[in-house]
């Protein structure tokens, strides 16, 4: 089964751009090209941050964009998103009983649960919370997986990443989250948006990768304060397979690239 991810799409109103950069054109690029090259996925994710502003309009602008897209959509939400009005203009999403913007999907043997660490009274600014409600969900999705592997998807990163700027504004409640995968060990990879860089490694035990985002990205700056560092660097997604033998995380940047061809050396 394959899972492309995007995330960070980041719309703003029609005429308005980020670092002078259109996200609505890029995050159509990087459809288009995720849809030619692998048009046998499954399912696409979006792991948040799909507004910049979390405004009726740029909800609106993304819908536009998805309409050509006949692969099932998962959105979830970031910090940059509003969860009142992306429900009002995504009335179709899938909810839980505490209102949360929260699902399961079954991708042959394995499940994607997605999960929603936005929080509108965050602090510090910008960082991501997984309540009480949102976790006893998440226990429930888990326990009802009856072993199968999982994979756990969020837009807010239960680790440390070296970028000290995001790091400041991660998931604040790891600990909680790490200490219900620790009673899981059919959770076998995480995935995260957020830092708008390709970032893979291991968090108490759990495998994890992050993505770029489709419009703008998070300069190489370790070790340095501040999470409004942004960069023009090409958009890229993600192409994830589950496989008997576990999950294989694969990463396509847009950057400029000659066309295939065979090194004769190599063959």
């Amino acid at each position: 089964m394959k899972l492309l991810v995007l995330t960070d799409t980041h719309l703003v109103e029609p005429g308005e751009d980020i670092i002078g950069l259109n996200p609505s054109e890029r995050l159509a690029g990087v459809l288009d090209h995720a849809l030619e090259h692998h048009p046998d996925a499954a399912r696409i994710v979006i792991l948040g941050d799909l507004t910049h502003h979390g405004r009726p309009t740029q909800y609106a602008q993304l819908r536009d964009v998805l309409a050509r897209v006949d692969i099932p959509v998962s959105l979830m939400l970031g910090n940059h998103d509003d969860r009142a009005t992306f429900i009002a203009e995504f009335p179709d999403a899938p909810l839980t009983a505490s209102g949360h913007v929260q699902h399961v999907v079954e991708l042959g043997s394995h499940r994607l649960i997605c999960l929603d660490s936005f929080d509108a009274d965050a602090t510090p600014r910008h960082s991501g919370i997984l309540c009480e409600a949102r976790l006893a969900w998440l226990r429930n999705a888990l326990e009802s997986a009856n072993g199968a592997p999982v994979t756990l998807a969020l837009h807010h990163p239960p680790f440390l990443t070296g970028l000290d700027g995001m790091d400041d504004i991660r998931l604040r409640n790891e600990d909680d989250l790490h200490a219900l995968i620790a009673e899981f060990p059919n959770v076998v990879q995480l995935l995260c948006g957020h830092v708008h860089r390709t970032i893979s490694g291991g968090a108490r035990g759990t495998p994890y990768a992050t993505f770029k985002g489709t419009c703008h990205q998070t300069p190489m700056y370790l070790g340095v304060a501040g999470s409004d560092h942004s960069i023009d660097e090409a958009g890229g997604y993600g192409v994830v397979l589950f496989t008997d033998d576990g999950v294989i995380v694969h990463n396509d940047d847009l950057a400029p690239r000659g066309a295939p061809t065979v090194d004769g050396h190599s063959a």
